[in-house]
């Protein structure tokens, strides 16, 4: 009998700390980042090796799931006056912070390992300047200036060039453009989210918005200006032939919608229109990756 009372209350303590470990390593947004480096693996891989796809998912989970793990232990006291994060782990009280950098060394330590050693030694230092940047510069400039958007686009653009890079060994122009597709799709889709939750933002004092003005007239037009760029460098693996017409409509048609909705908060400036632009970016990205993948097959 009281075996089984003691099983009972193991069970949900268990899947509790599972569901907040999921949390601190933001595993639906861990997820994002592995598929895009899925995507680079797959353009780049003329035959496929699950050691090496492998590898890349895990090693590549691990990172994000440190970088994410040490955000949230540096803005542990901001995420509290957001409602948005004040049920995080940490803030809510149900892990401490010696736990989750534990866990966050663990993956830090066991995600760049596998890159460098399973991979090779350049997709090791890439997912370890991802987390170096995202942790180091990202993280404090969110309260200092609205620049912090675009240093977090560069760890944030990283992930296919890793994917790419997993394969090959070497950078160069193709890893180049797959980087700059995702580093430029980052922009619109952090300004969308930073404009439907600018109000808890300011709460913490995160400043995420292309202006000072916060949600106005000129945040709103450089928005535009960021997505109608989507048009061009989404072409681009289609004049460097990495993509074939085929992934290259798909981009196009894809860039189109980001400024149609662009256009839309341009001339409303409300958050309901911030929030379809904010779920085309979701759309845009995958769609646009497995287009460039399809037409390569």
């Amino acid at each position: 009998m009281s075996f089984t009372t003691h099983t009972t209350k193991a069970i949900p303590f268990t899947l509790s700390r599972l569901k907040d470990y999921a949390a601190l390593a933001k595993l639906r947004l861990s997820t994002l980042v592995v598929f895009s480096a899925a995507m680079g693996y797959f353009i780049a891989a003329s035959q496929f090796d699950w050691v090496q796809f492998l590898a890349l998912v895990s090693g590549g989970f691990l990172v994000t799931g440190a970088s994410n793990a040490i955000n949230q232990i540096l803005e542990r006291d901001y995420d509290k006056l957001m409602q948005r994060t004040a049920n995080r782990p940490l803030p809510a009280g149900r892990m401490n912070v010696a736990e989750a950098l534990f866990v966050a060394v663990l993956m830090g330590v066991g995600g760049v390992t596998i890159l460098f050693w399973l991979l090779n030694p350049l997709s090791g230092w890439l997912g370890l300047w991802a987390l170096v940047i995202y942790v180091a510069l990202y993280t404090p400039l969110k309260r200092i200036t609205p620049f912090a958007v675009l240093v977090g686009a560069i760890p944030g653009a990283i992930p296919p060039m890793l994917g790419y890079v997993a394969v090959t060994g070497e950078f160069g122009l193709i890893p180049g453009l797959l980087f700059l597709v995702q580093f430029f799709w980052q922009f619109p889709h952090f300004w969308a989210i930073a404009w439907k939750l600018d109000d808890d933002y300011k709460k913490a004092g995160f400043k995420l918005l292309p202006t000072k003005a916060g949600k106005s007239k000129s945040g709103a037009f450089i928005i535009l200006v960021y997505s109608i760029f989507l048009i061009p460098v989404g072409w681009l693996p289609v004049m460097f032939h990495i993509s074939g017409y085929i992934g290259g409509v798909i981009a196009l048609l894809m860039g189109i919608m980001m400024v149609m909705k662009a256009i839309k908060l341009y001339n409303s400036c409300d958050e309901k229109a911030a929030t379809r632009l904010m779920f085309a970016s979701f759309v845009y990205l995958p769609i646009v990756l497995i287009g460039y993948v399809i037409d390569k097959l």
